[in-house]
């Protein structure tokens, strides 16, 4: 499969797999824009499994309240690209599996739905760490 996806791309899974498993951790991923390619990425390395637990694929506000948890609240309020909404998509993947750190993206894919303020390429990440301060946000937005 990793023939298919770009070599930087494999090579940053890769990464996160070594990383995550000589540390003992398992990871989950909740993703938006990127439709499981973060996921298929890091499935593609051999022996992934002890690492790689669970791929939400929430491309839809729906999917983001009913698979991860996401409050209709803060969909309203901040939107879909937003921290707030990265945080709690990445606080909701590890609400609903038993992975010790989960990884959100959420953006706008394009070509069309950007805006101003949040222009087509905008891209917000946040990592949430099981038995952390879920106060200590970890989010990052990209334009």
């Amino acid at each position: 499969m990793d023939d298919a996806l770009p070599v930087e791309l494999v090579d940053a899974a890769r990464r996160v797999i070594d990383e995550n498993r000589a540390k003992g951790r398992r990871v989950a991923v909740a993703e938006s824009c990127t439709g499981g390619l973060v996921s298929a990425a890091l499935t593609s390395i051999s022996g992934s499994s002890d690492v790689f637990e669970v791929g939400f694929i929430t491309y839809s506000n729906e999917a983001k309240m009913s698979a991860l948890g996401v409050d209709s609240n803060i969909l309203e309020t901040f939107g879909a690209v937003s921290i707030a909404t990265a945080w709690a998509m990445a606080q909701g993947t590890l609400d609903h599996s038993t992975a010790d750190v989960s990884v959100s993206i959420t953006g706008i894919a394009g070509p069309d739905g950007g805006s101003e303020k949040k222009p087509v390429g905008t891209v917000v990440f946040a990592r949430a760490r099981r038995g952390s301060d879920p106060d200590d946000i970890i989010a990052d937005i990209k334009y």
